[in-house]
């Protein structure tokens, strides 16, 4: 957006009078004015002191009462105090010195170093890219990991998921993302996360080199609702930004289930009616349009990799549901590889990138599919062999499958500290791929000497004695 363009968009939204209203009551979380007749979505100020304002967002109405959520709590709240209308159109701010910096959800330097000057403001809420004008994904981008670099490519501009329970490593491998992608800027959002975990994050996850061409935005656990849902719009529009600017942009969201549940707690306050699982209808009809503006564009593009908390590792629970349904893919991280200490555990069979077949050559998608129909064939045959149930020599794809199993868990495995790009994922694929013909070729020629070789001297002499005495 030109600064010409955002001026006349300034005067356009601007209000041309002061609105107004008076503080009638507040209960919970919630401000009921009347005399303020602004849209939803608004800011406004309420005066708590002659030098202190409180900012809240209009989050619904009722006849005559509007309905406000502070962004920032605080004591100082009272009958009569004054509510004023400060914006219908909110915006924030951006610009290149956002690299390497830390903001919070109104998009204002919170890393303790020199405000951030903005070049300009983008709008909080805006349609995503126009469905029939949006350029085909055919190009990868590295993610730096490299199972889901080789065995489930991500492209240029796609949208996937990352679905979790608490502690399975959704954090650790969100900074290795960001530390190692191919992508231009990486702008991440914590949404909800707790204190403690957004300082570690910045030094050990993400680490210096990380940061420098990292924005991140930072919304806590103990902040208001409307700020943590605010969080995920402000580091959409910053990726928007940078997108607009021609670069290829990764956003990475931790998470957007954190982002429902605050949602939650605003519709239910609001007076909606809950529906699945308590989420109100306003939370499954928000997430399409936070999801869709991730893409590519003309200029450039957004690759958005969205966490979801699984609760209690139910991948079908209503927002997982909601949020698989509308991604081009999703990754598993697994409970029970974690707990085998493969890292990042990648459950590749429980993941899929729908547009890997458009971004990759054919022997990438053959080697792909080898190393997946091994994996598959040692999940059905892993109890029989950890028992001594099977016999070796008894089917040739199951001993395949065993004799590869440490191959594929080494290829499967990578250090914190280490980043692999797509070019270099792809090479170990191929040589994984070239290894398992290898094998297969080997036990092959095995079991074509088993079946040709003659039988026992002794059953020999056991057929003749029976032939002898007349037996068939």
């Amino acid at each position: 957006m030109s600064i010409l363009a955002e001026q006349i968009e300034t005067v356009r939204t601007a209000s041309t009078m002061g609105v107004t209203g008076r503080v009638l009551s507040s209960a919970g979380m919630t401000v009921q004015a009347v005399g303020l007749p602004v849209p939803v979505g608004s800011l406004c100020e309420i005066a708590v002191g002659s030098d202190r304002v409180i900012l809240a967002e209009v989050i619904g109405f009722r006849r005559d009462v509007t309905l406000l959520m502070p962004l920032y709590g605080g004591p100082g709240l009272t009958k009569d105090q004054r509510v004023r209308h400060v914006t219908s159109s909110q915006k924030v701010p951006v610009g290149p010195a956002l690299l390497g910096r830390v903001v919070d959800g109104m998009g204002v330097a919170c890393d303790g170093g020199e405000p951030i000057s903005a070049d300009m403001y983008y709008p909080l809420h805006c349609p995503a890219p126009d469905a029939v004008s949006r350029p085909r994904i055919d190009t990868p981008i590295s993610v730096g990991i490299r199972s889901v670099n080789s065995l489930l490519t991500v492209g240029r501009g796609q949208r996937l998921g990352v679905f979790a329970g608490t502690g399975v490593g959704k954090s650790v491998l969100m900074g290795m993302m960001a530390r190692y992608t191919g992508a231009d800027v990486a702008v991440v959002a914590l949404v909800g996360e707790r204190g403690r975990e957004v300082s570690e994050f910045l030094a050990k996850d993400l680490g210096e080199e990380g940061l420098k061409r990292s924005v991140v935005v930072v919304s806590t656990s103990d902040q208001s609702p409307p700020l943590r849902v605010r969080a995920c719009y402000v580091a959409t529009a910053i990726a928007e930004y940078f997108r607009d600017q021609g670069a290829d942009v990764l956003l990475l969201m931790d998470s957007v289930t954190r982002m429902a549940m605050a949602g939650r707690q605003i519709g239910l306050a609001a007076g909606e009616p809950p529906a699945t699982k308590g989420y109100p209808p306003s939370v499954f009809a928000s997430l399409p349009k936070l999801l869709e503006r991730s893409g590519r564009t003309s200029s450039g593009s957004v690759t958005g990799l969205y966490t979801v908390l699984v609760e209690g590792d139910d991948i079908n629970e209503p927002i997982s549901d909601a949020v698989r349904g509308t991604l081009d893919g999703h990754i598993w991280l697994s409970r029970r590889l974690a707990n085998r200490a493969q890292y990042p555990a990648v459950d590749v069979l429980e993941s899929i990138s729908r547009v890997m077949p458009n971004v990759v050559d054919a022997e990438q998608l053959a080697a792909a599919e080898r190393v997946k129909r091994l994996l598959s064939v040692w999940s059905e045959i892993e109890d029989l062999v950890n028992i001594g149930a099977y016999a070796s020599g008894t089917n040739p794809e199951f001993d395949l499958a065993i004799q590869m199993r440490p191959a594929i868990e080494t290829f499967m495995r990578q250090k914190i500290v280490e980043g692999v790009d797509y070019a270099a994922s792809r090479g170990a694929l191929l040589a994984l791929s070239e290894e398992i013909e290898k094998a297969d070729a080997a036990i092959g020629e095995k079991a074509k000497c088993r079946n040709a070789a003659p039988s026992p001297p002794e059953a020999t002499g056991r057929r003749a004695a029976g032939a002898f005495r007349g037996v068939p």
